[in-house]
């Protein structure tokens, strides 16, 4: 029987990411031979089926009274695909989803399943079942932000989690954005709907809010300290600056050269070896992301309690050794794209009260399904 490349691809990403893989890197990876439609379906599959993995299993549960706990890992993704297509594209036919899956099956050695996989998909085509959305928020992060932000808030972040990201491209503030490209309320971002950015890069909405707050003037000397992949660096870049740039591992450092700055791989968490002080600095710290649900789906099914706290350790460490490189009257900015208190306020509150006259100028926080892209948080400190 012949497979759609994009269901194949789309298995094959998913196995992946169950093994670890981050979903952007096993999409690529999986897709390389595809054409354009066959690797727009395949992402399609495999983020949705992320996303909505909660409600998914909580579909298998109903039409086959198991635990998906017990199934094979290929059966319950290949089921996972199929009902995914079925509950949420409409411009699949039924009968593809269906037979693709049962062959994905056959194909993945798991013959004595395909009996079990083809009914299950036959009862869901005859007596469709719904599971609330919030099945595909995990309960303790729901309970986190009903907590901290209220039940509303709270509801408008995991629904939004559910929706691919609207496009947001860096134009700047000197270039011309491209045709179709429309500005938002950050000066030089612009949406793309959809075609071509040309030589525009993709940024988030919310990751092109944080450089602002540094406030960079022409001449600063200016510290990206977590700076891997770059993009705030290049943005803060607009300015000319004489900035440094580093990031913990080699492979990611390497990314930054292209920018023509100064670059080194340094670990953060230990005191720093420079015998200057900065301008500026800016302290993208390496967070639980999840502000970036949408974007990074496995994340909220991966991401556990004790890891957050963990992060603030860490995120503590790095704040501190940076705020000792500040200048007099200098400005720091430190920001995640974690939604999490304890890696945010309590990580600000701790500097403050370390001493060293340190200072809270203003922070920022951006909820997903509040303001539109990625959820941010940001503090602007001094000395």
């Amino acid at each position: 029987m012949k497979l759609a490349p994009a269901r194949q691809a789309a298995f094959g990403a998913l196995l992946a990411i169950d093994r670890g893989a981050w979903s952007a890197e096993a999409l690529a990876a999986k897709s390389i031979h595809l054409d354009s439609r066959d690797a727009g379906l395949a992402s399609d599959i495999v983020f949705g089926t992320l996303r909505h993995h909660g409600e998914l299993d909580g579909m298998i549960r109903l039409l086959s009274s198991r635990s998906v706990d017990h199934l094979d890992i290929a059966v319950r993704l290949a089921l996972e695909m199929a009902l995914y297509q079925l509950r949420f594209l409409d411009r699949v036919p039924d009968h593809a989803a269906v037979n693709d899956s049962v062959e994905l099956v056959r194909r993945a050695g798991k013959e004595s399943a395909v009996p079990f996989v083809n009914a299950v998909l036959r009862r869901a085509l005859r007596e469709p079942v719904t599971v609330p959305e919030t099945t595909s928020t995990p309960d303790w992060l729901l309970a986190r932000w009903t907590a901290q932000f209220g039940e509303e808030l709270a509801l408008g972040i995991a629904h939004a989690s559910l929706f691919p990201p609207e496009r947001y491209i860096r134009v700047g503030t000197v270039a011309e954005p491209p045709e179709g490209a429309v500005a938002t309320e950050v000066e030089g971002c612009y949406v793309l709907p959809s075609g071509d950015p040309g030589h525009f890069r993709f940024q988030d909405i919310g990751s092109q809010s944080v450089v602002p707050l540094l406030d960079l003037q022409p001449g600063q000397t200016f510290l990206d300290l977590c700076a891997s992949p770059g993009n705030k660096t290049a943005q803060a870049l607009e300015t000319p600056l004489r900035a440094f740039a580093s990031d913990v591992h080699l492979s990611r450092a390497k990314i930054l050269l292209s920018l023509g700055i100064p670059v080194a791989v340094l670990d953060a968490v230990k005191p720093l070896p420079f015998a200057t002080q900065f301008d500026r600095i800016l302290v993208d710290a390496p967070c639980s992301g999840t502000g970036t649900l949408a974007r990074n789906p496995e994340i909220k099914w991966r991401l556990k309690n004790d890891d957050i706290f963990d992060l603030r350790r860490k995120q503590k460490a790095i704040l501190r050794n940076a705020l000792e490189l500040l200048a007099p009257g200098g400005r720091l900015v430190y920001s995640t794209c974690s939604l999490e208190r304890e890696e945010n306020q309590d990580v600000i509150e701790a500097a403050v009260a370390a001493g060293g006259n340190t200072v809270v100028v203003k922070t920022m926080q951006r909820l997903p399904g509040r303001e539109p892209g990625d959820g941010f948080f940001a503090a602007v400190l001094t000395r």
